[in-house]
């Protein structure tokens, strides 16, 4: 049995995924610091743990290796990548010494035998795991609309949801469309 993922272990890695802002280009993870201080709010690591720019690497790669993969479960959302986020996921989670667990109650988890920055990185990728394994990473996806990408979790009925707000980027969207229709139509 695979401990089931909740929202707040799907919330913690759209946190962590969404530090980047793809359209305005903001990013909260710009600096060791600024991942310490991330990772410390998130109760991840402890205040005093050193952070590296190696870390922050890490880091950055996990964050776009999950939403990669994120990308993948929204049809509407092609993106070209120049590394296959599997991969760099499969590097990340070797890093983090990822470890699966079994307790008494006959349970099993994914964890990271890491105190530091990796283990803080391999509990972000225990949630994507344990997701995936309770089938609801389906729902996680990242806006179709190539210059947002936020991510979100996929609260429709029938999982179509395509784009992170229908306000913002679906109404932008849609409005393109129209006016490519009109112009080809001239």
């Amino acid at each position: 049995m695979v401990r089931a993922s909740t929202d707040r272990d799907l919330d913690l890695v759209a946190s962590f995924v969404n530090t980047r802002d793809v359209e305005s280009g903001a990013d909260d993870l710009s600096s060791p610091e600024a991942l310490r201080g991330w990772l410390v709010g998130h109760e991840l690591l402890p205040a005093d743990h050193p952070v590296t720019e190696a870390d922050l690497s890490r880091a950055l790669a996990l964050r776009d290796g999950v939403r990669g993969i994120a990308e993948r479960n929204n049809p509407g959302a092609e993106v070209p990548r120049d590394e296959d986020p599997v991969a760099t996921l499969n590097r990340l989670a070797a890093d983090a010494r990822m470890v699966l667990e079994f307790d008494t109650g006959g349970g099993a988890h994914l964890t990271s035998s890491d105190e530091g920055v990796d283990g803080s990185l391999g509990r972000i990728l225990g949630a994507v795991f344990v997701s995936m394994a309770d089938g609801r990473w389906e729902r996680f996806k990242a806006c179709a609309r190539h210059s947002c990408r936020w991510v979100y979790y996929d609260r429709s009925r029938n999982r179509s949801r395509t784009w992170c707000s229908m306000d913002v980027c679906g109404n932008r969207e849609k409005a393109r469309a129209f006016r490519e229709r009109r112009k080809a139509g001239r």
